[in-house]
């Protein structure tokens, strides 16, 4: 049963293309599975002769899962990928242990949620990106004491969300700044260029 519910799970992770996919979810839910069932099996054995947990050795897993989850985040640029998938990998664990344990109908509902969760809100999720996705902006001005500043606070008055910043000297004087920003939707672009042009020192703005 553990293998077939992370297997579910692991095969909407292969279909995207993502670096934990079928294989790994199954191994982790059924790997997750036999510990508790290890752990509760042991307990029994030893029941009355010592102060056994039977929880002890399955609560390993969930600290160990973290480094395997870890493993699928990716750092690209400004993009960090994977968290969905080491969250699943996190779930799936929890899964197995709930299989192990002979919980079979919150597994399942766990399960249920999970593929939900992937398959539909990942759609959800695609299109809101694609409404706000990062673009680059570029503004040259005088190099002044606290540019930086008065221009994030003049970004952030029309709803501008700041992803990352790159500054490069062009002379003594001149400074070109590398905003990536998501806008929000209604965000009229004159507007936000009469926000920066009333920040002194500002001199030209390009958006991406």
């Amino acid at each position: 049963m553990a293998a077939v519910l992370g297997g579910l799970i692991g095969l909407e992770r292969e279909s995207m293309n993502r670096p934990a996919g079928l294989r790994t979810h199954l191994l982790v839910c059924t790997g997750a599975a036999l510990i508790m069932m290890v752990s509760l099996n042991v307990y029994g054995l030893y029941k009355g002769e010592t102060n056994a947990d039977p929880a002890r050795i399955a609560a390993q897993v969930v600290s160990g899962i973290g480094f395997l989850g870890a493993g699928t985040i990716l750092r690209e640029g400004i993009t960090v990928r994977g968290l969905t998938t080491a969250a699943s990998l996190w779930v799936v664990a929890g899964v197995g242990l709930a299989v192990g344990a002979g919980f079979f109908l919150e597994a399942v509902m766990t399960a249920t949620i999970v593929l939900l969760a992937l398959v539909f809100l990942g759609k959800v999720d695609r299109l809101l990106l694609a409404r706000r996705r990062v673009r680059r902006l570029t503004v040259t001005a005088r190099d002044e004491p606290g540019l930086l500043g008065q221009l994030g606070s003049a970004l952030g008055t029309q709803s501008v969300n700041i992803v990352d910043v790159h500054i490069q000297q062009l002379d003594k004087n001149l400074v070109l700044i590398h905003f990536d920003v998501q806008y929000p939707i209604n965000l009229p672009p004159e507007r936000l260029a009469e926000t920066l042009y009333n920040v002194p020192g500002v001199l030209e703005i390009k958006r991406g």
